[in-house]
């Protein structure tokens, strides 16, 4: 048993169907280059992510510590008790489109260690200076090192239980910001049905009929308690109702990769300090909502309108990425579906399926 700033990691039941079998599970051991520092820009964590089951795997690195690159919410930080604004980026992500960059692959009993500097990631400054608490996000979506991940519903969910690590911030804790590569924007959308797209900025569904769909079957309808369980039906649509209502003249949608967040397999982010919605290059081939009535499947995850509402429940109420895909967003707890956007996604494209095809 792995205590203190062990994070033990076991495989979910087949809930997913995946080739890759209960052998083992992962355990990640976090820690600190020190107790107490001085300004945020001393925060350095380490993860060292031990494979102990007897098979080689591969997992998805996106919104997990294995990542080290994209500014994404892979720790929950605390202090006394309340939780510190995360400042980073969320993404929307298609596996068709990643290459092996989007995974990290341990081998049976091998270690990988993998560090992180959080100080542009999370508000300390709304919060003071004081001693913080740093939680590893608990959610992978993993697959055995051989297999072809051609769907995300191909990766098992492998859920992790976990050991804090405590840092005290004795002064410095001036808000930084994440560095946009871009310092000037610049327009790469040159082709017109590009701006075309991002100038009409709208979710290519009606959200008014979902809503209507909520309040006529309620919490009874089996679709709405595979996507959302027990929880309440008042939930799911305020957050639909302020997609629906969104108005903000100030929030960017944009085709500019801004921040260098287009990697491998990328759809769109949002950068959640401003808001401002960045969608990349896969996000133009992804098809129009009636696609759904033409053989595009809710599981494939490329309608241009669940994409743009995906974001949207990012900017205008805080959703996250626990992860990804149908099923998987099918196997969450009340609480975390509730908080995944791609339960949006899924929810909403599939009722679209079901009521207008």
């Amino acid at each position: 048993m792995f205590v203190w700033s062990f994070v033990t990691l076991g495989l979910a039941s087949a809930a997913l169907a995946s080739p890759f079998k209960r052998s083992g599970g992962l355990s990640v051991k976090l820690s600190a280059a020190a107790v107490s520092v001085e300004s945020i820009d001393d925060l350095k964590l380490v993860a060292e992510v031990t494979n102990t089951g007897s098979e080689d795997v591969k997992v998805l690195k996106y919104g997990t510590v294995l990542d080290d690159k994209l500014p994404t919410r892979i720790f929950t930080v605390t202090k006394d008790g309340s939780t510190v604004p995360f400042t980073g980026i969320k993404i929307q992500l298609s596996l068709a489109d990643a290459d092996d960059t989007a995974y990290t692959v341990i081998p049976a009993g091998q270690t990988v260690t993998v560090s992180h500097a959080v100080a542009p990631l999370f508000d300390f400054a709304s919060v003071g200076a004081g001693k913080f608490t740093f939680e590893p996000v608990t959610t992978f979506q993993v697959a055995g090192a051989a297999e072809r991940v051609a769907n995300i519903d191909d990766l098992t969910k492998v859920d992790a239980t976990v050991s804090a690590v405590d840092v005290e911030v004795t002064a410095d804790v001036a808000k930084r910001e994440i560095q946009a590569r871009n310092k000037r924007a610049v327009d790469i959308c040159t082709t017109s049905s590009r701006k075309s797209f991002i100038d009409a900025r709208h979710v290519s569904f009606s959200t008014t009929s979902l809503l209507r769909l909520i309040y006529f079957r309620g919490a009874s309808d089996s679709l709405y308690r595979a996507y959302f369980g027990a929880t309440a039906t008042s939930r799911v649509t305020s957050i639909l109702n302020a997609v629906a209502n969104e108005n903000s003249g100030s929030r960017t949608l944009s085709c500019t990769d801004s921040f260098g967040a287009c990697s491998s397999g990328v759809i769109a982010y949002t950068v959640i300090s401003t808001t401002n919605i960045y969608f990349c290059s896969i996000f133009f081939n992804e098809v129009a909502t009636p696609s759904l009535c033409s053989g595009t499947s809710v599981a494939s995850r490329n309608i241009r309108g669940g994409t743009t509402l995906h974001e949207m429940t990012h900017a205008v109420a805080g959703t996250d990425d626990i992860g990804y895909g149908c099923s998987f967003d099918q196997s969450l707890s009340d609480s975390q579906s509730i908080a995944n956007a791609d339960n949006f996604n899924c929810f909403t494209t599939q009722v679209y399926a079901n009521t207008r095809c």
